[in-house]
């Protein structure tokens, strides 16, 4: 089992900046990739950023604004957001996949965190 504990969310104004934080305990490998979805209200949940090794990937609405990181020795995944909009609004979750394969299917990823809230009013 692996736990994720996500935080850093928050209410914030358009334009202002978030960083996220996602760390992961138990039994996590030594290989994996780490991968943040939101979900705003009547939506489906939506790919945002993961990141295997050193690669990383984008979804196109947070390219440029968005950058994911992570710390080997804290096991520990950053979402650095800047630049946010109303639309950037959601509740973001920070998953766990086994492997270095970078998806950005949800059914994918093994472990999900519980959620933290990111508000951005315009």
């Amino acid at each position: 089992q692996v736990q994720l504990v996500e935080s850093g969310g928050g209410l914030v104004q358009a334009g202002d900046s978030l960083r996220l934080s996602c760390a992961a305990s138990g039994r996590t490998s030594s290989t994996y990739t780490m991968g943040w979805f939101r979900q705003a209200p009547g939506k489906e949940r939506e790919f945002v950023a993961a990141i295997s090794g050193s690669s990383t990937y984008y979804a196109d609405s947070v390219k440029g604004r968005f950058t994911i990181s992570r710390d080997n020795a804290k096991n520990t995944v950053f979402l650095q957001m800047n630049s946010l909009n109303a639309e950037d609004t959601a509740v973001y979750y920070c998953a766990y996949r086994r492997g270095v394969v970078i998806t950005t299917t949800p059914q994918l990823y093994d472990y999900w965190g519980q959620g933290t809230q990111v508000t951005v009013s315009s």
